[in-house]
């Protein structure tokens, strides 16, 4: 078949404008690909990212419940044994616990009920802004080689958080080392000023290794083991089991040493309070080995 020089050049026109246009078609559909690809791979990271936030959130939110736990364990022992020692009818100055909190005793024989009021403007208390009351009771028995302390608290605030609880400790005057020991249920609910919220359950036993019978609660060394579940408002839940004890002087707001295991579905770690120092900063290294500082608040 012959075609005219006119004709020829229109065919491949023809047959260039089709390539061109199907390699055109070609790059810009990788180039839609690779943006995909991209985005897909940000928007993972991202997740990633926000999924690690949250959960470094949450142990630091959980480590601010361990503080709330020392110290309202803290106060409750504090003047309990200042009740039983006869410490509550000496002059004031001679007490751990400042002049703005107001202690009212209702005693009754073999029974002892004890209101420890911070009243509605609040009352600093080893660095803490705490507001409300401490109720608790307990059966008197001098003899008694074990006691059951029960306490609520009414609107009870501390740094602002609003906690809610109904808790107990069982009081042992000695342990198998021969020191007098204190297992806390740790039923209790924190919610944040932001809404945020988080229930924990479980036990703790602290035992009195320092201090005991000095008169001066403010030299007293415990150390702390247990076990519990915290579980948040977006439905999270966190296991926690101590590994080596947390040590718990009382001058300090936070445990100084000592290390407990953190677990959640796909997520898991360490938590670290140091090696002694009386710091607010404490370690967390993930099940993957990667260790981010936890600042405490």
């Amino acid at each position: 078949m012959n075609f005219s020089n006119h004709e020829l050049k229109k065919i491949i026109k023809n047959d260039v404008s089709k390539n061109f246009n199907l390699f055109t078609r070609g790059i810009l559909s990788l180039m839609v690909l690779g943006l995909t690809i991209s985005s897909c791979s940000d928007n993972d990271e991202s997740s990633d990212s926000e999924n690690q936030l949250e959960d470094t959130l949450e142990v630091q939110r959980s480590a601010e419940i361990d503080q709330i736990d020392n110290v309202l364990g803290d106060l409750v022992i504090e003047v309990y044994e200042d009740e039983e020692s006869g410490i509550a009818d000496r002059n004031s100055q001679s007490r751990d616990i400042p002049e703005c909190v107001t202690i009212t005793v209702v005693a009754q024989q073999g029974y002892r009920q004890v209101t420890i009021d911070f009243g509605s403007e609040g009352c600093m208390i080893r660095g803490h802004l705490i507001k409300g009351q401490i109720v608790f009771d307990y059966t008197r028995d001098t003899e008694a080689q074990q006691i059951m302390i029960n306490y609520n608290l009414i609107d009870f605030y501390f740094d602002a958080k609003n906690i809610i609880a109904s808790r107990s400790i069982f009081k042992e005057l000695s342990n198998e080392n021969g020191n007098p020991q204190f297992t806390h249920d740790l039923s209790i609910t924190v919610i944040w000023p932001n809404g945020a919220q988080a229930s924990r359950e479980g036990t703790k036993v602290r035992e009195w290794i320092e201090g005991f019978g000095s008169g001066i609660f403010s030299d007293n060394v415990f150390e702390v083991t247990g076990d519990w579940t915290a579980t948040f408002v977006n439905g999270n839940t966190h296991t926690y089991e101590v590994l080596t004890p947390l040590r718990r002087e009382v001058i300090c707001t936070y445990f100084v040493s000592g290390t407990f295991d953190v677990q959640r579905t796909n997520f898991g770690g360490v938590f670290d309070y140091g090696e002694g120092d009386c710091d607010n900063q404490a370690s967390f290294t993930f099940n993957n080995g990667q260790e981010i500082t936890i600042t405490l608040n």
